[in-house]
């Protein structure tokens, strides 16, 4: 059995951001007690656009710890930033990345259980948390992106807790080769038809495939990566 210890448990409420003073969750706080996770996210938690953020299948993101070392090595003058939580996300768990985590895992977390989703899109709210007009598109470069879990049963999680994986029917199908396809290997049609196919992953990701089948063409991201910084 395949398990991790959870680091810690975020939640934010909605504050400005960037110069144009956007509403945003992305500043999170560590909960010092159990929080209760729902069909759409843990009590307490906001998101400042719904059309993009949040709902059933963006119900907790989770980042993996480790992946701030990266950054901090990276980006040596905001390392005082670049700690868990910083990416907004729910979950905080060390020992864990996009190679270990398969389309259709469910998992253990406290006492809910919770499917993988979809892996997370970055956008520019990055870049003006950050400061870095680039570093949305750094994420999707790097495959450091983090992922969304489904909430199957309510429960609650803390930090301590385990998330442990309880059943994986597509091990072919990791994350990281996801973002591969995506990013990289973006023309695979083969792959993509797959994907599009996949009733265990997000209807939105399947239909980005779908599109990229249908038109022979990957989608501009620019609007995405850089918005109006």
């Amino acid at each position: 059995m395949t398990e991790w210890t959870i680091d810690a448990v975020f939640v934010g409420t909605l504050k400005p951001l960037g110069p144009r003073g956007v509403l945003s969750g992305i500043f999170k706080q560590e909960a010092t007690a159990p929080v209760a996770v729902g069909k759409t996210g843990l009590a307490g938690d906001h998101q400042g656009d719904t059309r993009v953020h949040g709902g059933p299948e963006k119900a907790l993101h989770l980042y993996p710890a480790r992946h701030y070392r990266s950054w901090r090595g990276e980006f040596p003058e905001m390392a005082g930033s670049l700690a868990a939580g910083a990416f907004g996300e729910n979950i905080s768990v060390p020992a864990i990345g996009e190679e270990d985590i398969c389309i259709g895992d469910t998992l253990r977390l406290g006492t809910a259980l919770v499917q993988f989703s979809q892996g997370r899109q970055p956008c520019w709210k990055l870049n003006e948390r950050f400061g870095q007009k680039t570093m949305a598109a750094r994420v999707q470069e790097t495959g450091r992106t983090g992922w969304y879990f489904r909430v199957l049963e309510e429960g609650t999680v803390a930090a301590g807790d385990r998330l442990v994986l309880m059943e994986r029917p597509q091990p072919e199908w990791t994350l990281a080769r996801v973002t591969d396809l995506l990013y990289r290997d973006r023309l695979n049609y083969e792959a993509l038809a797959e994907l599009a196919d996949n009733a265990l992953l997000a209807w939105s990701w399947r239909k980005l495939a779908q599109r990229r089948l249908e038109r022979r063409q990957v989608e501009d991201w620019s609007k995405r990566l850089k918005g109006s910084f």
